[in-house]
């Protein structure tokens, strides 16, 4: 391996963690918004309150913050404090910029193709910036990135397989070519974690 190719571990400032945060979890709201507006699911923890709002009818940003309680615990025991207080601001900040931008944008006509398409990729993107800042935002991420420190299982294709067993759940609210689109939209996102996160590529320190 060359020197150009050895990865370094280097930590990240503060205003690096900062930046990321911001920006991963603004694209998680709007991808999340896009997929939303289109009824389509995704997985994880923002499929699960996708999942819960359009059966409740209850807004995203309040049922997403109340479905992550439990893992605040999960994220403090296995991945230590640090990662659980920025899964814990994560969190807040999807919840709050999805609540703000009802008010900042307005959707008049979304294709679910390209919602699918583009709201996953928003969302793959966002994730993989949190990930790549040693934070979640709750539930299966946890899980995904523990397993990959751990045991050197890929997070992406982790995350994968659990969110595709949600989405089935999604088969009795929804109808059928919203669940396909749904599935599309999930691959996506996984699949951009999947290739781009890999054990030992990026070893930047939070």
């Amino acid at each position: 391996m060359s020197p150009v190719d050895t990865p370094a571990t280097e930590r990240h400032s503060l205003y690096e963690d900062v930046l990321a945060l911001l920006i991963g979890t603004m694209f998680v709201a709007l991808g999340t918004a896009l997929l939303a507006k289109a009824q389509l699911l995704t997985g994880g923890t923002v499929g699960l309150a996708l999942l819960v709002s359009h059966v409740t009818g209850g807004g995203f940003w309040l049922v997403f913050s109340l479905v992550n309680v439990p893992f605040y615990l999960l994220a403090l025991w296995q991945l230590g404090w640090p990662f659980a207080l920025r899964t814990f601001i994560a969190v807040t900040l999807v919840a709050g910029f999805s609540a703000l931008l009802a008010q900042w944008i307005e959707i008049g006509r979304l294709d679910p193709v390209f919602a699918a398409l583009v709201g996953g990729a928003l969302a793959g993107n966002g994730l993989l910036m949190l990930f790549r800042h040693r934070t979640g935002l709750g539930g299966i991420n946890i899980l995904a990135i523990y397993l990959q420190d751990r045991h050197g299982l890929r997070a992406g294709w982790v995350q994968l397989a659990v969110d595709l067993l949600l989405l089935i759940g999604g088969v009795a609210t929804l109808p059928p070519q919203n669940v396909a689109l749904s599935v599309l939209g999930t691959v996506v996102v996984n699949a951009i974690l999947g290739i781009n996160h890999k054990p030992g590529r990026y070893t930047g320190l939070s």
